[in-house]
């Protein structure tokens, strides 16, 4: 079963069949959102999704970066990432034409974060989400 179904901006069905989220900042307990942990926060996400599905290629889709406050604190400017950081499995037809259509898929995890707590699905998902180029990334297997 699928969690969503999102057409790519290639035109590429994909399936979403396994989904963790968590809150971008849960467990701060000081300190305000900066550029470096932003990109300690990025990179985690990176490795949690390469330790969790090490069966497939993983792709981290680059967040956005806000800046609300013009002023700077010790550690630098407030960066702020959207609120939920995601990481994906999702699946599709082979991407090597010459593979049997019945018996091979292709694969590939993803780690984004995103603005709210809802699984990607459709025309409403990320655009940057949507624009993964999955000819390039995914890996092609047999059932």
């Amino acid at each position: 079963m699928s969690l969503g179904h999102i057409v790519l901006l290639s035109g590429r069905a994909i399936e979403l069949t396994e989904l963790r989220m968590s809150s971008t900042y849960g467990g701060m307990l000081e300190g305000y959102p900066c550029r470096r942990i932003n990109d300690m926060k990025v990179r985690g996400l990176r490795s949690q999704a390469e330790k969790a599905f090490s069966f497939t290629a993983i792709h981290l889709v680059q967040p956005s970066r806000e800046y609300p406050d013009s002023t700077a604190g010790a550690f630098g400017p407030v960066e702020v990432l959207p609120p939920v950081s995601c990481v994906g499995v999702f699946r599709s037809t082979a991407v090597a034409p010459e593979l049997d259509p019945v018996l091979h898929r292709s694969t590939l995890a993803v780690a984004w974060f995103q603005s709210a707590p809802d699984v990607p699905s459709g025309e409403d998902a990320d655009p940057a989400l949507r624009g993964i180029r999955w000819e390039d990334l995914a890996q092609d297997h047999e059932l």
